[in-house]
């Protein structure tokens, strides 16, 4: 396993990390112990979940995957091997029966930090982020910003910051980052940031051959301002995989499960996923291995969230840590991704 440092911090965090946001639904108690025992063995030591986690989420499995990984910590003993990694989740109609309020003010960050400490078992939370913002803009496969000008939010990023700077200095949460964010909120955080200790260090978005929107306004940000992007969703929910090609919905799958999750099912997306598959094909890689090597090691990357519903998929997905791909195969990837650019936003 090959690591690479939290930007800013003398911190090592291995090139995968292992995503956790099936535990609870897709995946049990059981299995999700035996995904985090197989991840470590291999050298994968950062971990990354969320209060809102599992998804998709409700009132009835909310936080359920943080109590899995608390239950695993207790077990092992093996906190102290782990960068632990949660997300405070923002407002939105998919989150309102975590809070009744859900912007990031002090009250709330505090009733956030405390039950995910409680639920995971640990003192402290190495790196904190903020899930998605809390004003007007486009995340979540809206492809363009519309403006309102009618909306409520009121500038508030120094606000934000001193709440979580109250935990930094408590020895709660270590460092901050965010998530789902756009070129804008990265650069006013970092404007507002007064303390080293308020800086935002990574910056978790979407990322894979289906969605490179991050290299068009982010990625020099995170080269200029020393920001690491910790991409999710490289295998676009699977489709990436190559298991939903020719119209397959296999049994227990994300598709087959949670009908709504659409994001990367779209024409143009299974289009371009079948010219990957021939390029990976010629190439002597596996779909998977195409997929994760070309996100692993982008020069804007500091560690690559995969996600898996079997330790199958979980070794694959690891080994691709191994996989380097050359400037011939780098290529043939831009050349399709410039027929048919970004078609899962």
């Amino acid at each position: 396993m090959d690591y690479n440092l939290l930007p800013n911090t003398d911190i090592k965090v291995s090139k995968i990390c292992l995503g956790t946001m099936t535990f609870g639904k897709q995946n049990t108690e059981v299995e999700g112990h035996e995904q985090m025992d197989y991840a470590l063995n291999q050298g994968v030591n950062f971990f990354d979940t969320a209060e809102l986690y599992p998804v998709p989420a409700d009132q009835y499995t909310q936080g359920d995957t943080e109590s899995i990984l608390g239950t695993w910590f207790k077990k092992t003993g093996h906190r102290d091997k782990i960068i632990l990694a949660s997300k405070v989740a923002g407002p939105g109609s998919y989150t309102k029966h975590i809070r009744k309020n859900l912007s990031f003010k002090k009250a709330h960050i505090d009733e956030a930090v405390e039950k995910s400490l409680k639920r995971l078992q640990t003192d402290y939370i190495d790196l904190y982020q903020l899930h998605w913002p809390e004003r007007n803009t486009n995340f979540f496969s809206k492809r363009g910003y519309i403006h309102d000008q009618h909306e409520e939010w009121e500038e508030n990023f120094e606000a934000v910051l001193d709440a979580l700077e109250s935990h930094i200095k408590a020895g709660k949460i270590r460092y901050i980052g965010l998530s789902n964010e756009n070129p804008w909120g990265i650069m006013r955080f970092l404007k507002a940031s007064k303390s080293p200790l308020t800086k935002m260090i990574t910056i978790q978005n979407p990322y894979s051959l289906l969605n490179r929107l991050f290299e068009v306004g982010s990625a020099e940000i995170c080269h200029r301002e020393n920001l690491g992007l910790l991409p999710y969703s490289p295998l676009a929910f699977g489709v990436l995989s190559g298991k939903y090609r020719h119209g397959k919905i296999p049994p227990n799958s994300r598709l087959a499960l949670f009908e709504r999750l659409t994001r990367y099912s779209g024409k143009n997306s299974f289009e371009a996923t079948e010219r990957y598959a021939k390029l990976a094909d010629e190439v002597g890689l596996s779909l998977t291995e195409l997929s994760l090597a070309f996100v692993n090691d982008r020069s804007f990357v500091t560690s690559n969230i995969i996600g898996a519903t079997t330790i199958e998929q979980l070794k694959e997905n690891i080994a691709t840590c191994r996989v380097r791909l050359s400037g011939e195969i780098l290529e043939a990837i831009n050349e399709i991704n410039e027929d048919i650019p970004n078609p899962a936003p």
